[in-house]
């Protein structure tokens, strides 16, 4: 399905080659190579496919072919009364965060943080996450990684609690009216092209709304091409990870960055809405299953 933008057809034969592999019987969406503007056909159209795999019981799961722009646009109108009755597992990341917070909030849907599956696309370790996210009951555990510019914000402690975020322009998008509770919650949070002001912005609105009051620990991935625009001179040298610091730090809760999550290199898939455990001091994430 195409909640959000078009995708390439040639990613998406690659993708359906490569579930097809695994055993799976991949169906594509009727609109799902639409185009209208940035988005993946009208919001009617877009919304009807989901919502007709939604409602059908022989539908185990249903993968985002891409993220982009528009799935805000349709998120409170998905047909979580078929959900209900038929639940699956929901599958994307980005711009697909809104309708993880969405049904979370409405269902306590759990869905999967990543990329439908295509070493090709994603690379192997991807691959080898998401096919193990899918297909096995076990915890997913993620290192994180030195290399990260994000494992700076590591600081020290442990703390347990569902495991709810992804996007970061998604997660403050959806303040008021798709965010859950993050009450109890570890707070996941990645970005793609966020300058300084933007990353500061939502944050601090997030906190000012109160979003933030109850949370256990915050999770960081990948802040992909996040930074300064590119004649913006910075006088301390500040980048996305100096502002994340700023803002995060004061919420007084363990912090564990450097999370292979989101838009960079090799990223993995993990479960949302499960119960996770975050343990800063050897900088390891362990997620419940999303399957059973």
């Amino acid at each position: 399905m195409s909640p959000a933008s078009t995708p390439d057809r040639g990613d998406i034969e690659l993708v359906v080659a490569g579930l097809r592999s695994l055993g799976l019987v991949p169906e594509v969406g009727d609109h799902a190579f639409d185009v209208h503007g940035y988005l993946a056909g009208t919001d009617d159209d877009r919304l009807a496919d989901l919502n007709q795999a939604f409602a059908d019981p022989g539908v185990r799961a249903v993968i985002a072919t891409r993220g982009g722009k528009g799935a805000y646009r349709i998120a409170d109108r998905l047909d979580v009364d078929s959900l209900r009755r038929h639940p699956k597992l929901l599958i994307g990341f980005s711009e697909i965060t809104v309708l993880h917070l969405a049904l979370f909030r409405t269902l306590g849907l759990v869905g999967l943080h990543g990329a439908a599956w295509a070493s090709e696309l994603h690379g192997a370790a991807s691959a080898a996450s998401f096919e193990r996210a899918v297909f096995s009951t076990d915890d997913v555990t993620v290192a994180a990684r030195a290399e990260e510019s994000t494992s700076a914000l590591t600081t020290s402690g442990r703390a347990s609690g569902r495991l709810i975020g992804g996007n970061q322009d998604m997660v403050a998008i959806s303040s008021g009216w798709a965010l859950p509770s993050l009450d109890g919650a570890i707070l996941l949070l990645e970005a793609v092209n966020l300058r300084l002001g933007h990353i500061d912005r939502q944050l601090t609105m997030l906190t000012n709304s109160g979003a933030l009051d109850h949370i256990v620990g915050v999770a960081v991935g990948q802040y992909t091409r996040c930074g300064p625009e590119v004649d913006e001179t910075i006088p301390d040298g500040w980048e996305a990870v100096e502002v994340l610091r700023d803002r995060l730090e004061r919420l007084g809760v363990p912090i564990l960055g450097g999370l292979p999550i989101g838009h960079g290199s090799n990223p993995v898939a993990v479960p949302l809405g499960t119960t996770a455990t975050i343990d800063a001091d050897p900088g390891t994430l362990v997620i419940e299953s999303a399957v059973s």
